[in-house]
């Protein structure tokens, strides 16, 4: 048997979970609230299969249904800003932090910060589930 190329390997990232207690809530969140796209609704023998993406992205969010704290990250430690299962990223990160604010979104800090990669800020979902949003900075571009 030949042996594969890396680079015929693994070539997609199809998900990332995201554990909520009420799916109906979280889909709101992330619709409604962040602007994400809603893909995927389908009950199955396992629960029901909900995602969501960011529109004409094909990385999707899956909102799984799960024990409260789940997916919650441990801990902080002092001074440091822990990031999120999932960041989204963003053209102008301060021009949405005011849509969204106004959406009712929650963050951790009062404003978007500049730090060595860009912008950056943590939205907070129902379930108190870290979202990092990004902006790159202009020399990632």
């Amino acid at each position: 048997m030949a042996r594969r190329d890396d680079s015929e390997m693994l070539t997609n990232i199809m998900y990332v979970t995201v554990y909520v207690t009420d799916q109906d809530r979280a889909l709101e969140f992330y619709t409604d609230r962040l602007g994400l796209e809603k893909r995927v609704d389908h009950p199955g023998p396992d629960g029901r299969f909900l995602t969501v993406a960011a529109p004409g992205n094909p990385l999707e969010i899956i909102l799984w249904s799960h024990a409260p704290a789940a997916g919650q990250p441990a801990g902080r430690e002092s001074g440091a800003a822990a990031p999120g299962p999932v960041f989204l990223e963003s053209d102008d990160l301060r021009a949405d932090f005011e849509v969204l604010r106004e959406r009712g979104v929650v963050f951790e800090q009062p404003e978007p910060e500049d730090y060595g990669f860009g912008i950056r800020i943590e939205a907070v979902d129902p379930d108190g589930n870290r979202i990092s949003l990004r902006q790159r900075a202009a020399w990632q571009g």
